[in-house]
């Protein structure tokens, strides 16, 4: 049996999983938002764990191995989560050293977009490929990078942090960086965009579908925009027209540097993928060269909204192999 954790700004989730074959399965799992103090948000995860073992009657001695995946950046070498944008106080935290303490088995502990370029690369879409790049696209924008059939995390452990590139002088912020790759391309940046977009059409007594009015600016979200977008509305189809710009510009430089055969794109690209798919490649084959474009697919995470839950197993999974 193996036991993940899987650690998002939004939301958490405690998952037991089993092998099979060359597959993993969920078993079981347990959802909780991120909306507690840092400390207290660990004591809930590893209570709901303990209360999701004993329920299906697996002690800590049948664990295989745990696996946590945590928005980054953080130390794998040191189990420590570093102060990542979208979790809020989480400041220099050991969960790798509380976690073997609690349940006294080995812990294998990796950022989020690692862990899910690993799933990816194991079960999901990047099967039989040894040069990919798979990015969170969720709250965040985070990459994890498979070179050479490696797991490449560079010196510090902080490799695939693209959220920070600066791709504009201002724009939405994302990352600690206005026009940041993260504040142009995630759930958080959308929702800053159309923020923009419907401030702008509200003060000129224009109606915006997905905003009424100016006190329900901070209501508005990705998945707002995207059904309002879907529906036809012309201020949400903006948003995402803006999103897809950039998202092409940034997948051009990716495609430049590191010529991966495969780009998976998570979370919010399979969701909206009409909405921004157009707009991307417009941009990808103006910037990127014709070569190197060619030779790379760009696609949606094959584990869909299971990523996550897969990704931490899979860490459980390979914990015995450090």
């Amino acid at each position: 049996m193996l036991l993940g954790f899987d650690i998002g700004g939004t939301k958490c989730a405690v998952v037991i999983g089993t092998t099979k074959g060359d597959e993993i399965e969920i078993a079981a799992k347990e959802v909780m938002p991120t909306n507690l103090p840092v400390y207290e948000m660990i004591e809930l995860l590893f209570t709901t764990a303990e209360n999701l073992l004993s329920r299906h009657h697996i002690s800590t001695e049948q664990l295989q191995g745990i696996g946590i995946s945590c928005g980054g950046p953080l130390s794998s070498k040191k189990g420590l989560v570093l102060s990542p944008p979208n979790l809020p106080g989480w400041d220099n935290i050991p969960i790798v050293e509380m976690a073997e303490k609690r349940f006294g088995r080995k812990v294998l502990f990796q950022n989020d977009a690692n862990a899910c370029a690993v799933a990816e690369w194991k079960y999901g879409a990047g099967r039989g490929y040894d040069n990919l790049m798979f990015l969170t696209f969720g709250t965040g924008m985070g990459a994890g990078l498979i070179l050479n059939g490696k797991l490449y995390s560079g010196i510090s452990d902080l490799a695939g942090e693209v959220g920070h590139i600066r791709l504009a002088d201002m724009g939405p912020v994302g990352f600690g960086k206005a026009g940041s790759f993260e504040g142009f391309c995630s759930g958080g940046g959308i929702a800053q965009l159309a923020q923009i977009k419907a401030r702008e059409k509200l003060q000129m007594g224009e109606p915006v579908p997905f905003c009424k009015a100016l006190g329900d600016l901070p209501k508005i979200t990705a998945k707002s925009v995207a059904e309002a977008a879907m529906e036809g509305d012309e201020t949400a189809i903006a948003v995402y027209e803006i999103c897809a710009e950039y998202l092409g510009r940034a997948l051009s430089l990716f495609i430049d540097i590191l010529n991966p055969e495969l780009i998976i794109l998570g979370s919010i690209y399979g969701r909206s993928k009409s909405l921004i798919e157009p707009g991307m490649m417009t941009a990808i084959r103006r910037e990127a060269i014709a070569v190197s474009r060619e030779a790379c697919r760009i696609v949606p995470a094959g584990l869909s909204e299971n990523i996550g839950d897969i990704a931490a197993l899979s860490l459980a999974l390979l914990s015995n192999e450090e």
